[in-house]
């Protein structure tokens, strides 16, 4: 049985319910969009779930066998829930992802102020201290002692601050289905074709807007080009790891630290997401060269026979 279907129709139908509370309540702004947003991370989870749900053929002597589910925790290690066959070279994927996220935000703010799309505020912090006080949030008299906290606590607690929602994306995006598209296209192809899924499913926020508010509906065919380039990065970590954790790390940094920075801007001229920063074309260029490399001087291999076709394969109960 082709998987792919139930896969989608679930991570993206579960997506669109979740959300439907933002478009009720009247958009973006509203009580539900941040329960909402986090709620939805967890549908491609569900999505792997239910693909684990239906039956899989396991043969049985001469060849016949009923239908039965692959145990999970054969699954689970099918979708990257396990540190892989080297945990060492995961678990240092993972350090990678996690402080090389922030150096990617870095270079692209600089890149961004460099080239005259971004006016940062490092004295006075005047868009930092225009957030709090939209918070209602009293500015404190050390504002730049803040600023450093909030800095570092982004980079060194964001991931595992937002380990548990990022999984719920991770799980499916790339523990599920970036080894199903890779070994049925190609590396390439299949991180590419991954990532316009992955920022396709993003469309009940971004056509309201989210990320990039002033284009509108149009953001969510934007917002389709970040995770392109994104999703090649995520994609090479969970391939060159057999796991799924690095591309956990990586999300939950990209989650918790691009926009705190954003925040170093001038209130009297904040910095355009369209352009500026990681998720802006600046950012998208970081990210695409990054994933060239990586792709050119530490390939990875295409799955094998086993994981080749869109389909799961045969598993028998020990």
């Amino acid at each position: 049985m082709n998987r792919l279907p139930v896969f989608l129709a679930v991570s993206f139908g579960l997506a669109w319910v979740v959300a439907l509370p933002v478009w009720l309540a009247g958009g973006l702004g509203t009580p539900p969009t941040q329960v909402s947003a986090v709620l939805m991370m967890f549908t491609p989870a569900l999505g792997v779930l239910a693909v684990w749900l239906l039956p899989g053929r396991s043969g049985g002597p001469g060849g016949s066998g009923g239908t039965r589910r692959a145990p999970f925790r054969v699954f689970a290690r099918e979708t990257g829930l396990t540190l892989g066959e080297r945990p060492g070279r995961t678990l240092l994927l993972v350090l990678l992802a996690w402080l090389g996220v922030p150096l990617l935000v870095a270079v692209s703010i600089a890149l961004s102020a460099a080239l005259g799309l971004v006016s940062l505020d490092l004295t006075r912090f005047s868009l930092f201290q225009e957030a709090l006080r939209a918070q209602g949030a009293p500015v404190p008299a050390g504002l730049s002692t803040m600023v450093t906290v909030q800095v570092v606590l982004a980079v060194l607690a964001g991931p595992l601050l937002n380990a548990v929602p990022a999984l719920g994306e991770e799980w499916g995006w790339r523990g599920w289905l970036v080894p199903r598209l890779v070994a049925a296209r190609g590396p390439v192809a299949g991180l590419i074709l991954s990532g316009v899924v992955w920022g396709l499913w993003h469309a009940p926020l971004t056509l309201l807007g989210y990320n990039y508010a002033r284009l509108g509906p149009w953001a969510a065919l934007y917002f389709v080009g970040f995770c392109v380039a994104a999703g090649v990065v995520f994609g090479w970590l969970r391939l060159r790891s057999g796991s799924v954790w690095p591309a956990v790390a990586a999300h939950g940094s990209v989650n918790a630290v691009t926009g705190v920075v954003l925040l170093l801007g001038d209130a009297a001229a904040p910095p355009d997401p369209v352009v500026a920063g990681l998720t802006g074309l600046v950012g998208w260029a970081v990210l695409a060269v990054t994933g060239v490399a990586l792709l050119r001087f530490f390939p990875v291999r295409r799955p094998g026979p086993a994981a080749s076709p869109l389909t799961e394969p045969s598993h028998a109960d020990p």
